[in-house]
């Protein structure tokens, strides 16, 4: 299983895990499969859904078991 961390495009990290979903889900990322998705880093997703990075990652290693 790959490492996911916040420099990861949203695709990466869903190709890595796809236990992430339902993090993703919570915190209002809805759209996972759109272009945005491609290009945007978690680190920059988080920031304009009003979460903080970290806190993200937090959330995102509790599931992933990192």
């Amino acid at each position: 299983m790959a490492t996911i961390t916040k420099d990861m495009t949203i695709a990466q990290a869903l190709r890595a895990d796809q236990n992430i979903i339902p993090v993703l889900l919570d915190i209002g990322m809805h759209c996972l499969g759109c272009p945005s998705a491609q290009g945007e880093t978690l680190e920059e997703a988080a920031m304009v859904h009003g979460i903080d990075p970290d806190e993200l990652m937090e959330r995102i290693q509790a599931v992933v078991g990192e």
